[in-house]
């Protein structure tokens, strides 16, 4: 395998992984630079896959990975010192408290004993636990049970932060929390990371880069910036009639659309708006029940990238 690129802390080649006879990953190729990537994909997709076989859980069944120049299937556990990983389930231990949980996370890191304990205590007040670190983790919210996993996988001071799903379960409020530790941890305390999930919003909120797999291939990978280009304008619409003849009639005419949860969402090109709707509605005796514009969201984008749109 070619030598990593300056600034590149994980690189993948040809990567194949599979579950028996079922292929998670089928000969993936890509790299992870410092600073802050977004892993994106639907459910199933291989994202999970992908960072277990990064802290070795996982052995590839072809192809190569290598993170911070090492093999972590011949050194797991010089790769694992090196990261934090909060996973998608949940990780503490039944009647632990959180302090002790998280100081338990810092000695299995190679932390000694004094200092896991009083990294925990410090790891613990900067997520908003500090107050709560000696309460037992079973008694935790599910928003507080998240930021105790954040906790654990920052008690070390990583060089590369591993999140699978961080916003899982929680409400707006706690989304919103969330994300803004992640972004603290990864702009004011400069920590490289990795966040794995299928929340569009919460990867733009937080990254520039992504890495998009779909059924076990990267479909689409870089700064967002680029995969998205400009954004279009975008119509929420509910039909009576034959809509099939409509949307086939704004289709000729440059426009896309794909099914909503109860009507269309019909995306127009540049210098076309509502009124080509009306119109095509008009001639194809089509009634327009409901309308509301809007732009073209990053999850439209990536849909239409993955072969979900029309």
């Amino acid at each position: 395998m070619a030598a990593m690129g300056e600034g590149t802390l994980v690189d993948f080649r040809d990567l194949t992984v599979s579950y028996g006879v079922v292929p998670a990953l089928a000969g993936v190729s890509g790299a992870f630079p410092a600073g802050p990537t977004g892993l994106l994909g639907p459910n199933g997709a291989g994202k999970t896959t992908l960072l277990k076989t990064l802290l070795g859980f996982l052995r590839p069944d072809g192809g190569q990975l290598t993170a911070f120049g090492l093999d972590p299937v011949r050194e797991p556990l010089e790769v694992r010192r090196r990261i934090g990983y909060m996973p998608e389930v949940d990780c503490h231990l039944p009647g632990m408290t959180a302090a002790a949980f998280v100081a338990f996370a810092g000695e299995l890191s190679g932390l000694p004993r004094d200092e896991a304990i009083s990294r925990a205590h410090e790891v613990l007040y900067y997520v908003g636990l500090g107050e709560a670190r000696y309460r037992t983790v079973d008694t935790y919210s599910t928003g507080m049970k998240q930021r105790v996993k954040l906790a654990q996988a920052l008690v070390h001071d990583p060089d590369l932060l591993l999140l699978d799903e961080p916003t899982n379960g929680l409400d707006p409020e706690g989304r919103d929390e969330m994300l803004g530790l992640i972004r603290d941890v990864s702009t004011r305390r400069g920590m490289s990371l990795i966040l794995c999930s299928h929340l569009l919003r919460d990867v733009e909120d937080v990254c520039e880069r992504v890495i998009v797999l779909n059924q076990g291939k990267v479909a689409a990978a870089g700064p967002i910036a680029e995969l998205t280009g400009p954004r279009r304008s975008a119509y929420d619409v509910r039909l009576k009639g034959d809509a099939a003849a409509l949307l086939t009639d704004l289709k000729d005419q440059g426009c896309d659309w794909r099914e909503a949860e109860d009507g269309y969402r019909v995306f127009m090109s540049d210098g076309l708006g509502p009124e080509l709707i009306f119109r095509a509605a008009r001639e194809c005796g089509v009634q327009v029940r409901f309308l509301r514009p809007g732009a073209e969201s990053l999850e439209d984008v990536f849909l239409r990238a993955l072969g979900h749109g029309e």
